[in-house]
Order: structure tokens, then sequence, then C-alpha cells
């Protein structure tokens, strides 16, 4: 399931608050992002549209949750990515950011040792 920018907001604060009601959304990412209650009535109905989020209908409002966890989102996300930018070469992605010389020692060392891991 593939999320626009906005949406991964709106599911970001899901996945950490649980499910929550427009009020609530409205009250959380509105400040932040700028939108209104009626924008983030059109995200979620989009969302719903697509499968990516469904909601409980409570005794005075509707309860909106996400319909899989971030960590397939994420992996979804990943998988893309490496295939639009690199044809799905995980190596050549991993020496490009090498190569920028925009990793920190301390990410170099994670690196690493993720792939001694892995």
């Amino acid at each position: 399931m593939r999320l626009a920018d906005s949406e991964w907001k709106l599911a970001d604060c899901l996945w950490k608050n649980g499910s929550m009601t427009i009020t609530e959304l409205t009250r959380e990412l509105g400040p932040v992002n700028g939108w209104t209650k009626n924008t983030i009535i059109t995200m979620l109905k989009r969302m719903i549209d697509k499968g990516a989020m469904t909601y409980d209908q409570g005794e005075r409002a509707k309860y909106f949750r996400m319909t899989f966890d971030r960590t397939e989102a994420e992996l979804e996300e990943t998988n893309s990515f490496l295939d639009k930018v690199y044809n799905g070469n995980v190596g050549l992605m991993i020496s490009n950011l090498i190569g920028s010389s925009q990793l920190s020692t301390e990410e170099l060392e994670e690196l690493r040792r993720i792939i001694k891991e892995g």
C-alpha cells in the first residue's frame, strides 16, 4: 500500500496514538500542517477508499485506524524506492551512500553492524 506524503503524516499520527476521531486528528495535525477539518476529512475518505484505513462507529463519533502496521508501510516504501532509483540494487544504494561522504562516522559504524548481523 503506497501512501502519499500527507497520508504518511496522518497514518503516523494514528500508528502512534491508535484510533482517533476527526476532532482529535484535527487538533493534533491541523496546527502543525496547516490542515483544516475539511482537509483531514478529504484525506480520511481517500485513505478509506484505497483500503489503507477503516473506522469504528463509536457512540458519538467515528474512530479511524490504519488497516496495516507501520512496518509493512516502511517495507513497501523501501522496496518502491529501491526499484525506482536503483533498479532494486541495494548494493548500489549503499555504495552511493558511502561514496557521497554524507554519512557520519556513527552512521557508517551502524551500517557495518547491520551488515554483519544480517
